[in-house]
């Protein structure tokens, strides 16, 4: 219900600029009730709201005209009503916009008609009744319903853990700071009657990503780059690789705003799309050449692949080994994962599993929100973990 309490609060801003009196704040308890309804009917969807948020008589014209713009199709663009009307609040005689409410799953039509181009911005962002599912599978993504998942991705928080530094800070830590007790107690006549405490600062972790796109992973290579330029956007530091028989960096590539100038760069670039798999190459390439620039300050290293492999498993395991010791962690992701009969019986997934600390699905909406969840709970390696390391 992420994506779902996200798109609420832009409800409640297009409700505030019409004139109601709806902030945020109320949008939690609004979310709350919808967990009690059928978020796909329309009607319950509607009256859920209208009786939260809605007080007076005269608001009910302006909610219906925003109501009726949160529930859009995306792929309606009829014009049939006045732009103007969204915003104008007529204090006498009869509401300026029409309203119906028509159930989506009742018989005839069932049109929404849209509101244009004075709430585009909010399109996006609306509930939509045509959501694309967080549990479809990307193989079976249609061209509209990539476009409605990026949406969903870029509302995703992506922080992979914090690290500790090296540089000390005044803090609530266990640590005593010698330097700035004797400043503290020298009114004291040096005796230490204040013990200040210091404790490590944390930055942000950096993130490799190597993703598979070999001819076993085609279904879901256009979903997965897409994935990678939104996790690239929203990190400080990823740097980011596909791989099939040999290894390209794409890094540059994602640091384009533009999603299809930046995923048309890579197609270009890369030579061995849908070819052949040798996972161990690929990763030697990358522990050879770039590990030692992108695994520092303990980067968390991702791997996308189905475990399909045609070059050798001992090159792979030895390989991977050495790239768990140069990360903080790995994890593997497997859109293979997501199905409940599938068990990791390939070569190259034998090989790998003992390496891997976190081995999760990436097959659909759901399975991106766990994993966003995940690493956002990634915490700071202690001292202790890195001598058990050692």
């Amino acid at each position: 219900m992420s994506y779902l309490f996200h798109n609420l609060l832009h409800f409640s801003r297009l409700l505030h600029a019409a004139g109601l009196d709806v902030h945020a704040g109320r949008m939690p308890e609004a979310a709350a009730a919808l967990s009690h309804v059928n978020v796909g009917r329309q009607s319950d969807f509607y009256f859920a709201l209208r009786t939260l948020l809605i007080h007076r008589h005269q608001d009910l014209a302006p909610f219906d005209a925003a109501f009726r713009a949160f529930w859009r199709r995306h792929s309606d663009n009829s014009s049939g009503v006045d732009p103007n009307a969204l915003w104008e609040r007529p204090r006498r005689g009869a509401p300026q916009v029409e309203f119906s409410l028509r159930d989506e799953s009742s018989t005839g039509d069932g049109a929404v008609r849209t509101l244009p181009d004075a709430v585009e911005l909010t399109a996006p962002l609306s509930y939509s009744a045509r959501e694309v599912s967080r549990t479809k599978d990307f193989s079976e993504f249609s061209q509209e319903e990539l476009r409605d998942a990026r949406t969903m991705l870029e509302a995703l928080r992506w922080a992979p853990g914090l690290r500790l530094t090296r540089r000390w800070t005044a803090g609530a830590g266990n640590t005593a700071n010698f330097r700035q007790m004797i400043r503290t107690n020298l009114r004291y006549g040096g005796e230490p009657l204040k013990i200040p405490t210091k404790e490590r600062k944390q930055k942000p972790r950096p993130l490799v990503v190597l993703c598979d796109i070999s001819g076993s992973m085609e279904r879901y290579s256009r979903m997965l780059l897409h994935f990678m330029h939104t996790v690239a956007a929203a990190t400080r530091r990823c740097e980011a690789f596909l791989f099939a028989t040999r290894l390209t960096r794409i890094t540059h590539e994602l640091s384009s705003g533009d999603v299809d100038a930046a995923l048309s760069k890579i197609a270009q670039q890369v030579s061995d799309w849908s070819g052949g798999t040798r996972i161990g190459e690929a990763l030697r390439t990358f522990n050879t050449d770039w590990a030692r620039r992108t695994l520092a300050h303990g980067a968390v290293a991702m791997i996308i692949s189905d475990g399909w492999d045609r070059g050798d498993p001992e090159v792979l395991r030895n390989e991977i080994a050495r790239l768990r010791r140069m990360c903080h962690r790995l994890v593997w992701l497997n859109p293979l994962l997501g199905s409940p009969d599938y068990q990791p019986l390939t070569r190259g997934m034998r090989a790998a599993l003992p390496y891997i600390d976190d081995f999760l699905p990436v097959h659909n909406l759901e399975s991106l929100e766990g994993l966003a969840e995940h690493l956002n709970r990634l915490k700071p390696r202690t001292m202790r973990a890195c001598l058990q390391r050692i």
